[in-house]
């Protein structure tokens, strides 16, 4: 199977079409399981009490932000390299997702926050950062609806994609280079320091897995509205072509 063969609309409608209900019906089925079992059936933090429960909102979320925004990255390359218009649409459809994705990690970070540090907002290296990434979502969307021309609008944006990504690496790993941040590291995997470099569990079992299901729901969600966004763009990008051939008979 060749992967430049979805760069086809029709092929890449039709595989979304197939794909699209049982990625809808997984994603519900593991956002339900996972918030049910993570909220109501794991015990209160020893320190945190049941405010860690935001837990399985807020890094699945943030997880995903960071995510997004590096699909729309390829996405964005793949378009400036192979000008296929698939991929600039998916980056486009991908977007609002992105944002809504931050949004709930800004919200569901300060409720977490408030309790644990005494106030809703800090400007830590790390959070401030994951704020200026926030507004290159809202610059991105913002960039693709003031220009008519869609493929000036994809150059463009893919342009600013790039530049954004350095803010969703340090919104990342900010709480590396800058020791001093209020915001903790990882708050599921802790890198050792032995020559191997291995990524060991950071919270205990009882925790951990109603979080994979979280996450994997956070992440098949992504892919189920991409899927149905980006078919949507491609019917809207259609009739923008029709309109222009029109225009110039």
């Amino acid at each position: 199977m060749n992967i430049w063969e979805y760069a086809n609309p029709v092929k890449f409608t039709q595989t979304a079409d197939r794909v699209l209900p049982w990625v809808t019906i997984l994603a519900a089925a593991c956002l339900i399981g996972g918030l049910v079992w993570g909220f109501f059936f794991t015990p209160d933090d020893y320190r945190q009490g049941a405010t860690v429960k935001i837990f399985y909102l807020h890094v699945p979320s943030a997880s995903m932000s960071i995510g997004v925004w590096l699909m729309m990255l390829v996405a964005s390359i793949i378009w400036l390299v192979r000008r296929h218009h698939v991929s600039a649409l998916a980056a486009k459809a991908a977007a609002p997702v992105g944002i809504t994705f931050t949004l709930i990690a800004l919200v569901t970070g300060a409720i977490w926050g408030q309790p644990m540090w005494g106030t809703w907002w800090e400007w830590d290296p790390r959070l401030t950062s994951f704020l200026i990434f926030f507004f290159f979502y809202i610059g991105y969307v913002a960039l693709w609806q003031a220009i008519d021309n869609p493929d000036t609008a994809a150059d463009l944006t893919s342009i600013l994609c790039i530049v954004g990504t350095v803010f969703a690496l340090l919104s990342r790993y900010a709480s590396h280079f800058w020791s001093q941040g209020l915001h903790q590291g990882s708050s599921v995997f802790r890198v050792e320091a032995a020559t191997s470099a291995e990524a060991t569990q950071k919270v205990a079992d009882i925790f951990y897995y109603p979080f994979l299901i979280c996450f994997a729901g956070f992440l098949l969600l992504f892919v189920a509205l991409v899927l149905m966004r980006t078919k949507t763009e491609i019917a809207t990008r259609r009739l923008y072509a029709l309109d222009m051939r029109e225009r110039m008979r």
